[in-house]
């Protein structure tokens, strides 16, 4: 089974890939869709979590705010936060690849925002690096319910730049152009990686650590 990875800093375009890949047929784990899934009521990570930050239970659910504004003005308490979550993820996103492997799945694709930062990309047989100029990027962003240039520059400062990102990508796909575009790029990704053998899959299930966090 051939595992991308697929990464890309904010407001970069990743979720629109994402949503070529499946819409060629190709299973996507969805590392924010996972975090949603695990720090929601019914979540594992859930109870860790209001243990950690009790402040921030509302209505029987995790306050998405109250936890971002603490989180963002401390670095411990955002490394506390990551110390909960990414167990956890890294446990999901095997789980779907167990899945996909016993499916007979030829290719799958893995969007981990941190690829790089947190290692994983050593675990993927091809990364595919989303990029956009930085004026589109900035105006994406700040789009966002909440987003500020303040919180803006948090979240990119934990972030490898993205000159670095593309330089360590086995392809780029440039986005801020047009869907059609963005289609055609991945279609050709595809055509180049579809019958290639992936050899990352399962063996790095046997060693003891998966990333740094």
């Amino acid at each position: 089974m051939l595992v991308l990875g697929l990464t890309g800093s904010i407001g970069m375009g990743k979720t629109t890939v994402a949503n070529n890949f499946k819409r060629f047929g190709f299973p996507v784990h969805d590392s924010d869709a996972a975090v949603r899934e695990l720090s929601g009521p019914q979540g594992l990570a859930f109870k860790d979590i209001v243990s950690a930050f009790p402040s921030v239970i509302a209505n029987g659910a995790i306050d998405k705010g109250s936890l971002g504004s603490i989180v963002f003005q401390n670095r411990a308490k955002l490394s506390q936060l990551e110390a909960i979550l990414h167990p956890h993820v890294r446990s999901h996103r095997q789980n779907f690849l167990a899945h996909a492997s016993r499916a007979r799945t030829k290719l799958v694709v893995l969007d981990v925002p941190l690829l790089f930062e947190t290692g994983w990309d050593r675990h993927c047989d091809r990364v595919i690096v989303v990029s956009a100029p930085r004026f589109i990027q900035a105006a994406r962003v700040l789009a966002r319910p909440g987003m500020t240039r303040d919180k803006l520059a948090v979240i990119l400062e934990r972030q490898m730049p993205d000159v670095e990102k593309c330089r360590r990508a086995d392809f780029i796909v440039r986005t801020g152009l047009s869907r059609i575009d963005n289609l055609r790029s991945v279609f050709k990704i595809l055509k180049i990686v579809r019958c290639r053998t992936g050899k990352k899959w399962p063996p790095f299930l046997l060693r003891p650590k998966f990333d740094k966090k």
